[in-house]
C-alpha cells in the first residue's frame, strides 16, 4: 500500500520521526481539505503576532475563513505511519486513527506491528522527562 511521505511541515496537522528501542516510527497527518472552498487546508489559526495559537478549539481555512471544531477535524483524519517494530524488526506501514490513548500509563498514538501483531506507541512528548539512564 505504499504511503506517501509529505513534502513539507505545511502539509501536516502532526509530524514525528524518532527511534523507538531497537526500531523507530516515522508518523505524519495530513491537514484536512477545506470542505467549502477545495482549495486551501484547515490549520489552527494565526494570532495577530503571526503565531499559530495552538490553544484554540477550532480549526480554519486560511483561504475562506471556514472553520470547524477540533473534534470534527482530529475525528476524520487518519496517522500514516511507517516504522521498524522494536520486537520484531519487520519494516512496514500502517495507517491508524488520529486519536492518544493511554499506552503503558502515557498519552500514545498506538499502532499494531504488521507481523508479530504487537502494539507499538509513539508517546508524547513531556517536558523535562527523561527515560532511566538518559541525559537531557
Amino acid at each position: 500500500m505504499s504511503l506517501k511521505s509529505p513534502d513539507s511541515m505545511e502539509e501536516c496537522l502532526y509530524f514525528t520521526n524518532r527511534s523507538i528501542g531497537e526500531g523507530y516510527a516515522k508518523a505524519w497527518a495530513y491537514r484536512k481539505e477545506c470542505p467549502k472552498c477545495k482549495k486551501g487546508r484547515l490549520g489552527k489559526p494565526i494570532k495577530k503576532n503571526g503565531k499559530v495559537d495552538k490553544k484554540a478549539d477550532y480549526y480554519e481555512c486560511k483561504e475562506c475563513k471556514y472553520q470547524e471544531s477540533n473534534g470534527q477535524v482530529e475525528s476524520s483524519v487518519k496517522l500514516e505511519v511507517q516504522y521498524k517494530c522494536p520486537h520484531c524488526s519487520y519494516e512496514g506501514e500502517t495507517t491508524t486513527e488520529y486519536e492518544r490513548k493511554v499506552f503503558e500509563g502515557v498519552p500514545s498514538y498506538v499502532f499494531e506491528c504488521g507481523k508479530c501483531g504487537k502494539e507499538i506507541g509513539l508517546t508524547k512528548k513531556m517536558k523535562g522527562s527523561k527515560k532511566k539512564g538518559e541525559e537531557i
